[in-house]
């Protein structure tokens, strides 16, 4: 009955050994994050540069992505509560017909935050990118990260790596039937999140030259 027990290697065993990697991997990542994440406006203590990960304003039935409109309400109320003075916004900007930076800086300088204070990042093309070029083009020593906590959590663990002090704030989770594949996607994300920390030593697609953040001096 040798041929039994291959199939049931390959269909039971090594199935289940990957699948209880992926639950075992996100678990570590996320209680190393989940400390450092903030729910609540009042317990944050004001930092000067908030940094906006970016994702697709749409989703694909064409309606506004509510990831992408609850990370911007997010930004939105911390600026006006005094929490930030500057945004960084860092996404996607593969072509010209899909510009996750312009789509952010637009929303949130229509949602009354003032033009010179929203900084594009046009090369953070994953989360991976982003948090390495806050770091090492941005030459950013400290930072409040805005998203959903599943995303934070990621984004904190490559922030601690990359010697760049960040902390979270947490955009609101929509309960909606695409919820269920982004966390599904956010398990496969962590595992290669650590091939590139660990195995791969991934550099960002595009670093480019420094662009030290300096903001603007006031008399």
């Amino acid at each position: 009955m040798k041929w039994l027990k291959k199939i049931f290697i390959s269909s039971v065993i090594i199935p289940g050994i990957f699948l209880l990697a992926l639950f075992v991997n996100y678990r570590f990542i996320s209680e190393e994050g989940s400390p450092k994440i903030y729910y609540d406006l009042d317990s944050l203590t004001p930092v000067e540069v908030g940094l906006v990960l970016g994702t697709s304003k749409y989703s694909v039935s064409g309606n506004i992505n509510p990831f992408y409109k609850n990370r911007i309400d997010a930004a939105v109320r911390l600026f006006e509560a005094g929490k930030i003075k500057y945004l960084i916004v860092s996404g996607d900007n593969r072509h010209a017909s899909y510009n996750e930076p312009r789509n952010m800086m637009k929303d949130l300088i229509e949602a009354g935050v003032p033009s010179d204070l929203v900084i594009p990042d046009y090369a953070g093309f994953r989360t991976f990118d982003s948090m390495i070029r806050a770091k090492k083009v941005f030459m950013l020593d400290s930072v409040l990260l805005v998203s959903q906590a599943f995303h934070l959590e990621r984004a904190l663990f490559i922030a601690q790596r990359s010697d760049l002090k960040a902390i979270g704030f947490a955009a609101e989770f929509p309960n909606n039937e695409g919820s269920f594949n982004v966390i599904v996607r956010e398990y496969f994300a962590r595992i290669r999140m650590m091939l590139d920390l660990y195995v791969l030593q991934t550099e960002p697609h595009f670093l480019g030259e420094k662009i030290p953040f300096l903001p603007p001096k006031t008399e």
